[in-house]
This record gives structure tokens, C-alpha cells and sequence, in this order.
């Protein structure tokens, strides 16, 4: 199963790119599989979490992958994808913020997996490049700092999972304690 994810992501996110990067988008689906299997996920739980974007950033439909992966995979894809892409940037984080509060724990590690790759490839690339690296997002610094510790807070408690400490300790590093 892991191995048709892979090969159905690289197709779905083939010619797709990081934010204005030279990095082929595919690296961030595989690092998030690559992290859930770190922690013990099974083998659904990584594979939704490699295909964790395709229906909100590509062609592929979740119909696809319940058809191909089974509900429990699609489940999970369509719990950490945004059901409406229309709406401001905001909304459209506090509806994420608000549904992960109350979302299964397969969900959950999904997302944590992703936003814990999201703010590592942040924190590397301002390294490098310093606060320009907030030009690369429609809304700046503060709104991210706002969305991740609150992603923080919606994720981690009362869960104890290093995979969740992980991702609080790497948004105080970047932003520092709420």
C-alpha cells in the first residue's frame, strides 16, 4: 500500500513545486510518511499521510482513493484536507485549527506529521534566508506565528506523543512560547 501511495503522489504532484523553491513538492508528502513511520503508524495511516495533499492540491478526488486505498485512507485524507479553498486564508485556518480539536487520532498524527515538516522546512529555510523567508506566504510572520501556536494548542493537549512534542518544541523554537 505505501508503495502504490508513492507512486500515485509522484504522479499527482508531478511538475509541482515548495513554495517559490526548486524543490519538487513530492519531498514534503514523502517526509510525512517518513515521519509517521518513524513513530509506529501503520501502514494506512502512511499511506494517507503520503497522499495527505492530493485532493486539496491536485486532480485526484477522494473517490480515487477509496476506491484504490480504502475508506479508512481516504478518511484521513479528507480530515486533514480544506473543504472549501474559496474562503479567506484565515477562516479557512480557524476551521482547520477547530476540526483537528475533535478529529481522530489518525488525523491528528497526519497533521501534526505535516505541520511538523512545514515549520522544519521554515525554520531551515530562515536560516538561510532570514525574515525574507515570510514573503513566501500571503500572510506574513504573525499570522503564521498565530496559526501554528494555535495548531500547537489544538494538536498537542492532552495528547503525550513525542511526534506532538516534537511539533510544539520546533514552533517555540521558531516563534518562542504563546
Amino acid at each position: 500500500m505505501i508503495d502504490a501511495a508513492i507512486e500515485v503522489a509522484a504522479k499527482a504532484h508531478q511538475n509541482q513545486f515548495r513554495k517559490t523553491t526548486d524543490t519538487p513538492y513530492i519531498s514534503h508528502p514523502y517526509a510525512v510518511g517518513l515521519l509517521l513511520a518513524q513513530f509506529g503508524c501503520s501502514e494506512k495511516v502512511i499511506a494517507a499521510g503520503i497522499l495527505h495533499d492530493t485532493v486539496e492540491d491536485t486532480e485526484l478526488t477522494l473517490e480515487y482513493i477509496r476506491g484504490n486505498f480504502g475508506d479508512k485512507v481516504a478518511s484521513i485524507v479528507e480530515g486533514c484536507s480544506e473543504p472549501d479553498k474559496s474562503l479567506p486564508w484565515k477562516a479557512r485556518k480557524r476551521h482547520t485549527i477547530e476540526f483537528l480539536k475533535t478529529a481522530s487520532l489518525e488525523v491528528r498524527m497526519v497533521a501534526c506529521a505535516d505541520k511538523l515538516h512545514n515549520i522544519r522546512t521554515i525554520i531551515s529555510e530562515y536560516e538561510k534566508i532570514g525574515d525574507a523567508v515570510w514573503e513566501r506566504f500571503n500572510s506574513g510572520k504573525n499570522e503564521q506565528k498565530w496559526y501554528y501556536q494555535e495548531l500547537v494548542e489544538s494538536l498537542c493537549n492532552p495528547l503525550d506523543c513525542q511526534l506532538f512534542q516534537q511539533l510544539r518544541n520546533e514552533v517555540e523554537s521558531l516563534f518562542g512560547s504563546k
